[in-house]
């Protein structure tokens, strides 16, 4: 029987409080080193991660992956179910602990850092038998929490104007943990940290919106060493909950980023894109996507559908200096509860997996962001209407066509004078393999075809 002498110790700790106990290092919302592109790979087997690594993340210069949750949950085929703890052990669908551990030690030796998603608001919404073998019940999940740990809301959340509403009360019939508890936070607490002490380097915490900021500040404080953390904290005019106020706690998904780039692509009209950093999260604080697994989905964001509008979306948010960009990379469905085809036993020469993340043209793009690094955005250039072009101070140059017709003219580089490799060639029937010669004067001249791409850098001088 476990001990209760720890509730409500530190129930009352304010917001700014809990934030101030967290080392100033460990809210850094662009992670920390020269490569900051995540890669998520949704619903991939561990030891398909740990493959990925060695073979197409490391080599191609990504600097984290993101894994799915890394616990015990409910059974079932559907994707969702990781998303259903019922214990803390490493005992999904994706692999043990072993795997687990395995996967961070080949992610680590190819150079990349490895993100766990962690599902810490809520535990599941019914009773059964977990996957690691653990009988629960709603509310009742042994070893861990008991009726008592949860919030006393016990109806599904229905107006997102109130915060009471939002953070207490439960999400499509999970169960809320009441993070207020102490007791429930040191509990969270000690499952990120033995993730931790399998080397995982970070946490993208899941439905961050539904914990309080100031709990979720206490939960990393009370960490041996937290780590780099994301938080998903959707977006919602006039909703209550908002995403900066967890901004201080590390990085936010940016979802309103997703939606703007769906927008000018399917309107045709890429001129927005240069202030999509407006009426954001600033550029330190924002984790960047096209997509993911609910944006998909839900219908609000591009997706692998959209063949070439989805592949120039990516190119701009790994081209564009805003936020710190995350590549998805999931696997083709029409139910959209479908969970991860073969159990998630992932490869790139399976066409069920869309395996963006290591297309050429992405790869190429990851490197392109690693050689321009911070560089400032200029030289911007626009048509008015479907093409767009801009340099990364004088470290790299991109230019996008969304049109149908190519687009042939002289622009201004901001790159050094000599003859570079166009690295990205989204069209390779119209580019593979083309150089481009920039004047001493900083200008070139090229054609960009329809639905198409060139990116040019300091490490691709011939």
């Amino acid at each position: 029987m476990r001990t209760r002498v720890l509730r409500g110790a530190v129930a009352g700790l304010t917001a700014a409080a809990c934030l101030a106990a967290i080392a100033p290092d460990s809210s850094r919302a662009t992670p920390a080193g020269g490569k900051t592109v995540t890669a998520t790979l949704f619903e991939w087997k561990y030891d398909a991660v740990a493959r990925a690594c060695a073979e197409s993340l490391g080599p191609a210069g990504y600097g984290y992956v993101e894994v799915s949750p890394a616990s015990e949950h409910i059974r079932g085929d559907q994707w969702w179910t990781s998303y259903q703890p019922v214990g803390y052990r490493v005992a999904g669908r994706l692999g043990d602990r072993n795997a687990f551990r395995k996967m961070v030690e080949t992610c680590h030796a190819a150079g990349v850092k490895v993100i766990a998603d962690a599902v810490v608001n809520h535990m599941s919404a019914g009773s059964g038998t977990g996957t690691g073998g653990t009988p629960y019940t709603k509310y009742d999940y042994p070893g861990y929490y008991q009726v008592q740990d949860f919030h006393g809301c016990r109806k599904d959340i229905n107006d997102y104007r109130d915060r009471g509403d939002v953070q207490n009360c439960q999400l499509v019939g999970l169960a809320d943990l009441d993070t207020g508890s102490a007791y429930v936070r040191t509990t969270i607490a000690r499952y990120l940290d033995d993730l931790r002490s399998l080397g995982v380097d970070g946490f993208r915490v899941d439905a961050a919106k539904h914990i309080a900021a100031a709990d979720l500040a206490a939960i990393k404080a009370s960490m041996a060493d937290p780590g780099f953390w994301v938080s998903e904290v959707i977006y919602g005019a006039g909703e209550a909950v908002q995403p900066e106020e967890y901004t201080g706690i590390g990085d936010v998904d940016e979802f309103r980023y997703g939606t703007h780039l769906e927008a000018a692509f399917r309107s045709g009209d890429l001129t927005s894109l240069r202030h999509i950093g407006d009426a954001k999260l600033s550029s330190g604080s924002a984790r960047t996507f096209v997509d993911n697994w609910d944006t998909e989905r839900n219908g609000s964001t591009l997706t692998y559908r959209d063949s070439a509008a989805y592949t120039l979306a990516n190119i701009f948010m790994l081209a564009s200096p805003y936020g710190a960009p995350n590549v998805y990379s999931g696997y083709a469905w029409t139910d959209r509860d479908a969970g991860p085809p073969d159990g998630g036993a992932a490869r790139c020469d399976n066409a069920a997996w869309t395996c963006t993340h290591a297309r050429p043209d992405i790869t190429a793009m990851v490197g392109f962001r690693n050689a321009v690094a911070d560089a400032p955005l200029a030289n911007w250039w626009d048509d008015g209407r479907g093409a767009i072009a801009f340099s990364r101070g004088d470290k790299g140059f991109v230019a996008l066509n969304n049109g149908d017709t190519a687009v042939s003219r002289t622009f201004a580089t901001g790159l050094p004078a000599g003859t570079y490799r166009d690295v990205v060639a989204a069209r390779p029937d119209d580019r593979a393999g083309g150089t481009v010669t920039v004047a001493e004067d900083g200008t070139a001249t090229v054609t960009v075809g329809a639905k198409s791409a060139l990116a040019l850098h300091i490490g691709a001088r011939t």
